[in-house]
Formats: structure tokens, C-alpha cells, sequence
């Protein structure tokens, strides 16, 4: 273990973090890659567009309940232990998916790589809170934001290329492959605290013990629930999230395909230029928050963004394709700062509780990402004509209007609790210390 300490702590923290982001990165491809595997998925397991979004949103049926749990575990077990396990039962379930021969056990095997992937970015997150300091927390959160991002655009043309290659089936075992390699080196290499890599801890960062008490624990879950903040914060990454997952993750790919007459791998590039404004987004606001000091400013900003890009195509159907790429580039983009909530929920608490918070609210979210599919998709079939094309259902412009109505009125709703979200905190900030003395 002392071993690492020759390398100095800023570099070992960099390539741990790489470690930990890259398992992240593997949770965001599997996430997204419904949206062009969808026409093999529909074709081969004979679904409707409801049947489909459920198969897509089992990843977050799980993932979502799980963040919670996810997150008291790695207060108590630490970030290296539960990252590495993630990785193995996440690589299970990609082998399963890969494999299946029927509907439900490619429902089942999608369930696992969600069971396996909740505990990844919770991990991550505590990683940064004992290793970083509070100054670079939102900036660090960007850039494993980022991470998802890339994963995102791998899950587009890249994997459309590749399956045009050699089959949706094989591309997914050599993921799997790479899984189980990954968390061996995890478990091997990354180490929880600095001082566990033989390094005092960095000026301002002050880690908790490796392994935090349980009544602490359940503490600290009570007083995040109780939180009114938890609740603005949750539902917003609901909406915002839930929205996002959707639409680059299952319906981008075919309502470009349906609406547009191209290819499945013409139509991934348009969902491909979305996941890069993911990419940029999250580094980018991260950044620019920590320097400026704004928080919630920048989240009420993101989520108009978010609603007037939904907005438009929700009013306009099938605006010109370019134009469809800058709208999906936005509402991604600016995702970026619908996140810096994490860092609003990390700096509410103290160092027992970073991971505890960051599931509560993250597990929120992801009920927005297990929900929205099917509901989107339920809105389609209502809508869908009967014609199918290569034995995948073909829907219509009213259809696809729907769905992004349901988009836009989530961004309204989401902005509604950022603002809210920001005016309590500009009232906490505005409030005397309770401890503070009077001045003459």
C-alpha cells in the first residue's frame, strides 16, 4: 500500500480517480445503448414501444432504489471494496444481456448491470470528498460527470459502427470482458483515504475514518430526508435526468429515424453530438462554479435552457436536423449544471454523510430515468399507425410530439424547484450565524 507514496498524492489521486471514472463511464454506456439498439432489441424480443421502454428503464428500476443504499454502504465499506464489486456484478449482467434468448431474462440481465452500476458514482463522489478539497469538489464532480458523457457518445456511433461489424451480441461480450478486468484493477489499485496510500491528508480535506459508525449513519439519513433541500434537489435531477436518460437513451435514435427517413447509425450521430454537450457541460458549469462561487444560480439557468430546448422541438416536431443536433447539444450541455446540485448537497453536510446525501438525491433522479420510458413509450404506441419497417415499429410526428410535450413540462416543473431550491439557500446564506457576536 505504501507503495504509491513514491509517485506524490496529486498524481496517485489523479490516476485512482481515472480508475473509479472509468467504471463510471461503463455504467453510462450501458445506460444509453437502448436508443441504438433499439431496432435489434425490438426486433429480436418482438416489443412494443412500451415493452421496449421497460426493457431499457429495468437498468433503472434498480439503479434508482439502490442509490440510497449504495450510498450508506460506501460511507461504511468505503469506495475501493463497493466500486470493485459493482464492476463484477455489472459485468455479470452484460454477459447475461448478451446472451439471452427471451424478453425476460434480457429484463432480468438489465436489472443486474443496474444492480452492479448503483453504487459506481457514489463511490466515485466519496473518493473525491476524501481526497479533494472542498474548492475543487464541484470541479471534480464535472469532469466524473464528463466521464458519463463519454461513455454517452461511445454508446452512439461508435457502437453503431461496431454492431454493423459484428453483431450487437459480440460487441456486448467484449464489453463485458473489459468489465471484469476493470474490477480487478480496482479492487487491486485504488485505496480510500490518502493516508491508506501512505499520504497526510491535504490542506482544507478531512476525511472521515474508513469506516463510519452506524448510528452515525442512520443519522445522517434521517437528517437528509428531513431535509426540504433533498426533496427541490431530487426532484429537479427527477425531471432533468429522467428527460435527458430518455431521450439519448431509448427515443433520440427513432424519432430521428422515423421522422427523418435515415439510417440508424445516420440518426446516432445527431444523439452522438448530445452526449458531447453532456461531455463538455459537466466540466465546463463544474468549473465555472467553483471560480464564481454560484450554485444554485447556475442550476435555475440550466433548467430554462432545458425547457426552451425541449420546448422547441415539442412546438416544431421536425425542424431542420442541424438544428435538431444544437437543441440536443443544449439540453445536455446544461445538464452539467443540474448536477452542481451534488456539489449544494455535499456542502450541506459534513464528511460522514457525502455519500449518504449523494444517493439520496441521486437515487431520485434515477427514478426519473426508470419512469420516463415507459411513459414516453406508452405515448407513442397510443399514436402508432401499425406500419412497421424491418419488424420494428415506425411512430408518428403527434406521437413524438407528445413525448417532448411530457419533455417540456417536465423542464417547466424542474425550473419551478430550482428556483425554489435557490431562494431557501439565498435565505440560509442571508441569516446571521447563530454563534456569530452582535457588532457595535
Amino acid at each position: 500500500m505504501r507503495r504509491l507514496s513514491r509517485f506524490g498524492p496529486t498524481r496517485v489521486r489523479w490516476a485512482l480517480w481515472a480508475l473509479l471514472t472509468t467504471g463510471f463511464l461503463l455504467v453510462s454506456f450501458h445506460r444509453v445503448t437502448s436508443a441504438v439498439l433499439a431496432d435489434d432489441l425490438a426486433r429480436t424480443f418482438d416489443t412494443t414501444g412500451a415493452e421496449l421502454g421497460m426493457l431499457h428503464a429495468s437498468f433503472f428500476y434498480i439503479y434508482a432504489g439502490l442509490q440510497l443504499p449504495a450510498g450508506i454502504l460506501v460511507d461504511r465499506a468505503g469506495s475501493r471494496r463497493v466500486a470493485a464489486g459493482g464492476l463484477a456484478v455489472m459485468a455479470l449482467g452484460v454477459f447475461g444481456f448478451a446472451l439471452a434468448p427471451t424478453y425476460g431474462v434480457a429484463f432480468a440481465s438489465r436489472a443486474l448491470l443496474g444492480l452492479g452500476g448503483s453504487v459506481l458514482y457514489t463511490a466515485t463522489l466519496r473518493f473525491l470528498a476524501n481526497w479533494y478539497r472542498p474548492n475543487e469538489f464541484a470541479t471534480m464532480t464535472g469532469w466524473t460527470v464528463a466521464a458519463a458523457g463519454m461513455g454517452g457518445v461511445l454508446a452512439t456511433t461508435p457502437l453503431a459502427v461496431a454492431i454493423d461489424s459484428v453483431g450487437w451480441r459480440s460487441v456486448l461480450l467484449g464489453v463485458g470482458v473489459g468489465g471484469v478486468g476493470l474490477a480487478v484493477v480496482t479492487y487491486l489499485a485504488v485505496r480510500d483515504r490518502p493516508r491508506d496510500a501512505g499520504f497526510e491528508p491535504l490542506d482544507g480535506v478531512r476525511p472521515p475514518a474508513s469506516s463510519v459508525e452506524l448510528g452515525t449513519v442512520v443519522e445522517n439519513t434521517r437528517r437528509v430526508l428531513r431535509e426540504g433541500e433533498t426533496w427541490l434537489m431530487g426532484t429537479m435531477l427527477f425531471l432533468v435526468l429522467g428527460t435527458n436518460f430518455t431521450v439519448t437513451g431509448l427515443w433520440g435514435v427513432p424519432y430521428i429515424a422515423d421522422l427523418y427517413d435515415v439510417s440508424v447509425r445516420t440518426a446516432s450521430l445527431f444523439v452522438f453530438v448530445g452526449n458531447v454537450g453532456f461531455l463538455l457541460g459537466s466540466p465546463v458549469l463544474g468549473t465555472l462554479s467553483d471560480r464564481i462561487g454560484y450554485r444554485t444560480e447556475l442550476i435555475v439557468a440550466s433548467c430554462v435552457v432545458f425547457t426552451l430546448a425541449y420546448g422547441l422541438v415539442f412546438l416544431l416536431v421536425t425542424p431542420p436536423l442541424l438544428v435538431v443536433g444544437v437543441l440536443l447539444f443544449s439540453a445536455l450541455f446544461v445538464m452539467g449544471g443540474a448536477v452542481i446540485a451534488f456539489t449544494v448537497a455535499k456542502e450541506r453536510h459534513d464528511a460522514t454523510a457525502s455519500a449518504t446525501v449523494t444517493g439520496a438525491i441521486n437515487s431520485m433522479g434515477y427514478f426519473g430515468a426508470a419512469l420516463f420510458p415507459a411513459v414516453m413509450g406508452l405515448a407513442l404506441d397510443a399514436y402508432w399507425t401499425g406500419e412497421t419497417v424491418a419488424g420494428a415499429r415506425v411512430y408518428t410526428p403527434t406521437g413524438y410530439r407528445v413525448a417532448f410535450g411530457i419533455a417540456t413540462a417536465a423542464g417547466v416543473v424542474a425550473v419551478c424547484c430550482a428556483y425554489l431550491l435557490h431562494r431557501r439557500e439565498s435565505r440560509a446564506d442571508a441569516a446571521p450565524s447563530p454563534t456569530a457576536k452582535p457588532t457595535d
